[in-house]
């Protein structure tokens, strides 16, 4: 059984942590899986976006593997932080738009696989939360970074200091997700249904505001506004933009080839 599966319909690409047993905890297999699935979709131009969700209806992903970390010695637990790296930072990176779909609870390293993704949808039921101090530790793939981005440096030093559970309502209040489906069979479809205009969008132009936008978070205004025009000039050269006015002036839908 494979620790993920990858699924392609049409431009979109749907990943499914696939340890339901373990809740989809990010064994060292898994993460390595993840990272195979990433770099195979990362050599696919037509993919337009991803679609991360856990299998089963219990959790998204309960965090590390504690049953595994429990039998690592200190050197193995530092290169297993490093995997983090190594194998989750596409779903990071301007390749595509990526979404996690949270089916369940998202604790610890399963929030910050969501942290990790551009935009993320939850089943009503879900808890989300970084609780790692309680267990004397603090979140070790990117949660200290990637939740103050979110929802400020307030917001994430309570969640964190006092590893505070979250339900997917009161993530949808402080914007940590972007939408609540209320029943799980739902959640892939009406997670499609949010997500359609960046599958019927132009690539070019998103993977440009991608990287425009994340200049925001670490250059200093004058680099990002430079960094911004470089990505706009990307744009206007394109095929898909001259396609967008004709489809204007005929007034009808275009269609974006991605060139």
């Amino acid at each position: 059984m494979s620790e993920a599966v990858l699924e392609r319909q049409g431009h979109l690409a749907l990943v499914t942590l696939n340890r339901p047993e373990r809740r989809n905890a990010l064994s060292k297999a898994l993460l390595l899986r993840l990272g195979e699935i990433g770099r195979q979709l990362a050599q696919d131009p037509d993919v337009r976006a991803v679609v991360l969700t856990g299998a089963g209806d219990r959790a998204f992903c309960a965090g590390a593997d504690l049953k595994e970390r429990s039998q690592m010695s200190d050197d193995e637990i530092r290169a297993q932080l490093s995997l983090y790296q190594s194998e989750l930072g596409w779903l990071s990176a301007p390749h595509f738009p990526t979404i996690a779909a949270l089916n369940g609870a998202a604790l610890g390293g399963g929030l910050e696989l969501a942290l990790m993704c551009d935009l993320r949808v939850a089943v009503r039921e879900a808890e989300l939360g970084l609780p790692e101090t309680r267990l004397a530790i603090i979140p070790g793939a990117g949660g200290t970074q990637r939740l103050v981005r979110v929802v400020g440096e307030a917001r994430a030093k309570e969640l964190i200091l006092l590893g505070r559970r979250l339900t997917a309502d009161e993530a949808l209040q402080l914007g940590l997700v972007h939408r609540v489906v209320a029943k799980q069979k739902q959640l892939l479809s009406k997670t499609l249904e949010f997500i359609q205009p960046i599958l019927e969008g132009a690539p070019i132009a998103q993977r440009a505001a991608l990287r425009a936008i994340a200049a925001a978070s670490d250059q200093p205004l004058d680099a990002g506004l430079a960094i911004e025009r470089e990505c706009y000039e990307a744009c206007l050269t394109s095929a898909d933009r001259k396609e967008a006015l004709a489809a204007f002036v005929e007034k009808r839908k275009p269609v974006f080839s991605g060139k």
